[in-house]
């Protein structure tokens, strides 16, 4: 321990390798419950790519593993610790190195808040469009770690496909470049895209080019409520055969608008089954919104209410960016399940999950960006009840086969983490997984990079 110490400590600032317990501790889990976090031996926060190349020779010279972490706000235990690993907390590299627009790219270190980089390009009227509900904590490393998602994947896609090109360091302390600043480029295997979505367990990732978009225009939202769960899906495979494009496409359930009250007590329909939210950001979104509610009740909505304010769009947008912080207020806690199926399973996903949910005696609140299938079911119970905690895991696992049982997948942004290793394997397959795992013997033979999870 004193040797890993005195050798970081040789090549990075005093105030950057962390030692106290009960400051490194703070460092050891994500947003995850349930899933196991070791003790740090340390933690480095550096601010230099010299510097995060000095902690990984460290730390293959020694056969320390290392932890990359961005702002811990995922929901797999990706970022979980391992006792005696190096936690690498890149939170302190958040400068936005350069934004172009004529090339319409943003160059920014891993510690770039989402949030923040919207901002910025926004001054140039560019977007950066990918958007977690938790923009304003996560970092764009996080994101491409986890290659995540966001509320307006239907029609903007997800981080993967606006990260042209990164530099990472590999296990050795090495320097790669990959992918391009341009906007078109095929030299060689897409590198670029490996790492996105590789949860720290082949490099760590120091600088990253981003594509951006134009500013779009301030969209519309409406809220439709539905009778049942069937009826929200008809109207979101409607809208999709309709060839409208939203901006966003969302979905909530009764438990879940309940939950949202009690937090905000912003008075949404609780009598409801399902709300779905739709928005558009087009140059004409009223008669976009005014087909899409026409479609609403064509599939059995019960009333439908367009925002007439981007004022008032926003609102519907932060009762859905609360959900997770509402369900976690619940009594008790929570393990938050993110599988996406097809568009047209979606009604099967949320009916079948209703069913788990009264199998297992458990309140399971469901939110989903309905325009990609993309479901969040939140497993809630009581973690001191033996009895409910089990049920609480095997709920959990239904609902995964169930996705697959649909064609869907077992995550659709938040990641394998720790959480869903045993599911991995069952999605990929033995050549599959086989593959994969050689993937990661190539890049770390020595296996120090994020161990224990993906595989």
């Amino acid at each position: 321990m004193s040797e890993l110490i005195q050798r970081l400590g040789d090549g990075l600032p005093a105030d950057a390798v962390l030692t106290d317990p009960d400051v490194t501790g703070s460092y050891a889990r994500d947003m995850a419950d349930f899933c196991a976090a070791g003790t740090p031996a340390a933690v480095v926060l550096p601010r230099a790519v010299e510097e995060v190349q000095h902690v990984m020779r460290t730390a293959t010279a020694l056969r320390v593993p290392v932890v990359p972490q961005g702002a811990r706000t995922g929901l797999s235990g990706a970022a979980n610790a391992s006792d005696g690993c190096i936690v690498l907390s890149l939170i302190r590299m958040d400068r936005i190195l350069e934004i172009s627009p004529a090339d319409r790219i943003a160059v920014v270190e891993p510690g770039v808040v989402n949030a923040a980089l919207s901002r910025a390009v926004g001054e140039y009227g560019l977007n950066y469009p990918p958007d977690p509900s938790s923009w304003e904590q996560c970092t764009i490393g996080g994101n491409i770690g986890t290659a995540a998602g966001g509320l307006c994947c239907v029609k903007y896609g997800v981080t993967a496909e606006y990260v042209l090109g990164l530099d990472v360091v590999l296990a050795d302390g090495r320097l790669m470049s990959t992918g391009r600043r341009t906007a078109k480029g095929v030299a060689g295997y897409d590198m670029t895209r490996l790492f996105v979505g590789s949860e720290g367990t082949l490099g760590v990732v120091v600088r990253a080019v981003l594509a951006l978009r134009p500013q779009p225009p301030e969209q519309l939202a409406l809220a439709a409520e539905f009778p049942s769960a069937a009826a929200a899906g008809d109207a979101v495979c409607r809208i999709m055969e309709s060839g409208r494009v939203p901006s966003l496409m969302e979905l909530m359930d009764r438990t879940t608008l309940r939950a949202v009250n009690a937090l905000t007590h912003m008075g949404l329909p609780e009598s409801t089954e399902a709300l779905l939210l739709a928005a558009f950001d087009t140059h004409d979104p009223g008669a976009d919104l005014a087909a899409v509610g026409e479609l609403c009740e064509a599939a059995g909505a019960s009333q439908v209410v367009p925002a007439e304010t981007p004022a008032e769009s926003e609102l519907l947008l932060q009762a859905r960016r609360s959900v997770h912080w509402a369900l976690e207020a619940l009594p008790g806690t929570t393990m938050i399940d993110d599988v996406c199926v097809p568009r047209t399973k979606l009604a099967g996903m949320l009916e079948g999950t209703a069913a788990i949910s009264e199998k297992y005696g458990l309140t399971i609140g469901v939110c989903a960006h309905a325009g990609d299938g993309n479901t969040h079911p939140t497993v809630c119970f009581d973690p001191d009840d033996e009895d409910e905690t089990r049920r609480a895991h095997e709920a959990f696992d239904a609902i995964m086969a169930l996705g697959l049982e649909l064609g869907g997948t077992i995550t659709g942004e938040h990641g394998v983490g720790t959480l869903k290793k045993e599911w991995l394997a069952r999605e990929l397959g033995p050549v599959g997984l086989e593959m994969q795992r050689g993937i990661k013997q190539l890049l770390d033979p020595l296996g120090l990079l994020n161990p224990g999870k993906l595989f």
